[in-house]
């Protein structure tokens, strides 16, 4: 397996043969050059804001341009824990944010005209066993009930028709989710944020931030700046410039595998309706074509992506992608890359202010759309001065339980073991 990012093989990326010099003054200064610093940038340019992003590697380097393109509605955290945990009316809210984000990606791709093949393909949540299925019923009446939004079941005698395998109990279908190629999306909105008037500094590693009276002091390794406000958008990445950020934040390795392409009737089979499709493990596979490929990524290891994780993955995932599809046990697998994710302690996104710096992070893998829609929304309240009213910074951003975490995530080895046993469990 070639250790490349297949998703690079398809776009130009942005490089750092011409670096955007570094401004002396701003208004805005973004840490991260992803989806959510480039939605957030382009924003506030349009509106005439003078906005610098800071970028440690080059623009779009990180999980925007490494993830499967999924475009997806809800949370990581099931709808029926948001309510318990926050109530019915914040758990409107938080939903209908998880719709409008599909929306605003949708729209940025139609403004800017992005060719990144985004289309409603919808999601398919696959059952791995029988009392799966169960709730997949059950979730049908809960979110017509509670959210108004229509889902459909896929019973297990017809599971051929939307995923050419038998291992599977049934499936649930959310028609609204999207697709997309993830590094064409993030090419094209740094584009759309650079003609709108953003400066996007690649090579431009925060190296000391803090607080001068009325602006902020931002040292970068190509140089410094003054900004009045300040927007970290680094999401597994974030690092130690950002200290009490980067305690709330675990970095979680997620790897993805893609095949050689395949014949256009072997792809028709495998995905008939091209979904989004993910199970319903706690080790969670996910996969979905493009361009006649097979791209099928998981939680493989929990560490982050280098060099040994991803070789090892890439072995893993062949074993997973042929439990789900043996006919495919002669076909090759070209790339195999992964990337890092972030997940807060209590699986929620958060996204508000802290020490004065505003931020957005914790997608725990949903942030093509969140990502985006959020650096838009946070974006708008900056503008408006009240950053408060939006629904995820509503509800506290924990830190770790007794304090046991300064941003090393020591623990991972036991939380993918645990993860495992919870499916043997189950």
């Amino acid at each position: 397996m070639n250790q490349h990012i297949y998703w690079h093989t398809t776009v130009t990326m942005p490089d750092d043969a011409n670096l955007t010099h570094v401004p002396e003054n701003v208004d805005v200064a973004i840490i991260g050059g992803g989806y959510t610093g480039l939605s957030a940038a382009r924003t506030l340019a349009k509106r005439g804001v003078k906005v610098a992003v800071l970028e440690a590697e080059t623009i779009g380097w990180g999980a925007s341009s490494r993830n499967g393109g999924m475009t997806l509605t809800g949370l990581k955290v099931s709808m029926q824990s948001i309510i318990k945990n926050y109530g019915r009316e914040l758990a409107k809210e938080l939903f209908q944010y998880s719709l409008d984000s599909v929306n605003t990606v949708e729209q940025i791709v139609k403004e800017e005209n992005i060719n990144c093949g985004f289309a409603r393909t919808g999601h398919l949540l696959a059952a791995n066993k029988p009392k799966h299925f169960k709730a997949l019923k059950d979730e049908v009446d809960f979110m017509a009930k509670e959210f108004n939004h229509k889902v459909h079941l896929v019973s297990p005698s017809d599971m051929r028709s939307e995923v050419g395998t038998d291992i599977y109990h049934g499936a649930l279908v959310d028609e609204v989710s999207a697709g997309l190629n993830p590094a064409q999306y993030v090419a094209g909105l740094a584009a759309a944020a650079e003609r709108s008037g953003a400066l996007l500094c690649a090579r431009a590693r925060v190296t000391k931030l803090e607080r001068r009276e009325s602006r902020f002091f931002v040292e970068t390794e190509r140089g410094a700046l003054t900004a009045k406000s300040v927007l970290v958008a680094t999401s597994g990445y974030t690092g130690n410039v950002t200290k009490n950020l980067q305690k709330k934040i675990i970095p979680i390795g997620s790897f993805i595998i893609a095949t050689e392409k395949l014949p256009s009737e072997l792809a028709h089979e495998l995905s008939p309706n091209n979904r989004m499709i993910f199970d319903y493990k706690h080790y969670l596979n996910y996969f979905r074509m493009w361009d006649n490929r097979l791209i099928f990524g998981g939680r493989a290891a929990f560490f982050p992506e280098n060099e040994n994780t991803i070789a090892q993955s890439g072995e893993i995932l062949r074993r997973e992608m042929l439990q789900v599809y043996p006919q495919l046990k002669d076909v090759k697998v070209e790339y195999v890359w992964g990337g890092t994710l972030d997940f807060a302690f209590d699986m929620m996104t958060h996204a508000g202010e802290l020490d004065g710096i505003h931020y957005s992070l914790g997608y725990a893998g949903h942030g093509v759309a969140m990502g985006t829609h959020l650096g838009m929304k946070v974006a708008e309240g900056i503008l408006a001065g009240n950053v408060k009213d939006n629904p995820f910074a509503k509800f506290n951003f924990p830190d770790a339980p007794l304090g046991l975490y300064d941003g090393r995530p020591w623990f991972l080895p036991f939380a993918g073991a645990w993860h495992k046993i919870l499916d043997w469990i189950e």
